[in-house]
């Protein structure tokens, strides 16, 4: 979800600057958590949990390399090792021959790079042949309306999030109140993890005209650079943090699995650990991420 307000680019979902190869504009802000931060949330408590022998299956686009990238990162520092790594076009829906390759070479873990309706059909598919237990699986980010209605089944492994409608945190009860009574008629009937990012990055920028006292793009960026969140007020467990070299939020990071015993129809996740931002910082990201100048930054009054 990306949307222009303005004369900034609010990104509320994964793709950082470093991680979508574009040049790092100092206009654009992303609001969700990248491929390292789920990385480094996941792969430590995957290898001490199941095993060090990883397996990738990586979505053959930028994004999946970014992130198959990072987990091989990880994996060296934290002591694992990859067996193989197997790379599927996006818009993928025939998972088999992959699968096969995974049940002959027999990982401790996969650790699965595929999004959007791929993923759905992977995960379908995974369940079909009975292989969501062993290997165990690994899936950095888990976006809500990929899994939304899928049976508890097709939620196997364990995946990262930066929020859930059923957080035990003040105000996250009213916040699906609100959003229930501001969308009756959705088929979605709590939010997500992608609604939350679009509310948080559309609340803060509109804050920080207010704090600006102008609608100027400079003077917006600069009330948005470094600018600290309560966690209270992000209904998050941690506070974050607008990164003031790369516009992305330094925030919570939640690992997921499936709920066995759900409270509600919806209730799909259990919440296993949140990590707080500085543990699961992108720290080669400064490096990569060079922004243009304010004086290179056309300067416009909206």
């Amino acid at each position: 979800m990306a949307q222009k307000y303005g004369v900034l680019y609010m990104n509320s979902n994964s793709s950082s600057p470093t991680e979508s190869g574009e040049n790092c504009h100092r206009v654009k802000f992303v609001w969700d958590g990248n491929g390292a931060n789920f990385a480094k949330a996941a792969i430590k408590n995957a290898i001490a949990s199941f095993g060090s022998k990883f397996m990738l299956l990586t979505n053959d686009y930028v994004w999946g390399h970014d992130t198959a990238a990072a987990t091989r990162k990880l994996l060296d520092e934290y002591g694992g090792t990859v067996i193989d790594e197997i790379l599927v076009p996006q818009g993928t829906r025939d998972f088999t021959a992959a699968l096969l390759s995974i049940q002959q070479a027999n990982p401790d873990v996969v650790a699965a790079a595929v999004g959007g309706d791929d993923q759905k059909a992977m995960r379908q598919q995974v369940a079909q042949l009975g292989m969501g237990s062993k290997p165990a699986w690994i899936n950095n980010q888990q976006d809500w309306p990929d899994v939304y209605g899928l049976p508890v089944d097709n939620l196997f492994g364990v995946f990262g999030t930066t929020w859930y409608y059923r957080l035990d945190l003040p105000g996250v009860a009213e916040f699906v109140q609100r959003y229930q009574a501001a969308f009756p008629e959705t088929a979605m009937r709590v939010p997500g993890n992608v609604f939350y990012n679009g509310y948080m990055c559309t609340r803060e920028l509109l804050a920080a005209v207010e704090r600006a006292g102008t609608t100027n793009n400079i003077a917006v960026i600069k009330a948005l650079e470094g600018h600290v969140m309560p966690a209270k007020d992000r209904m998050q467990h941690f506070d974050a943090m607008i990164d003031p070299v790369t516009h992305q939020v330094q925030q919570t990071i939640y690992l997921a699995t499936a709920n066995t015993a759900p409270a509600e129809k919806d209730d799909l996740f259990t919440i296993l650990t949140q990590s707080p931002p500085d543990v699961v910082k992108d720290t080669a990201a400064p490096g990569a991420c060079k922004l243009e100048s304010y004086d290179a930054t056309p300067t416009f009054d909206a």
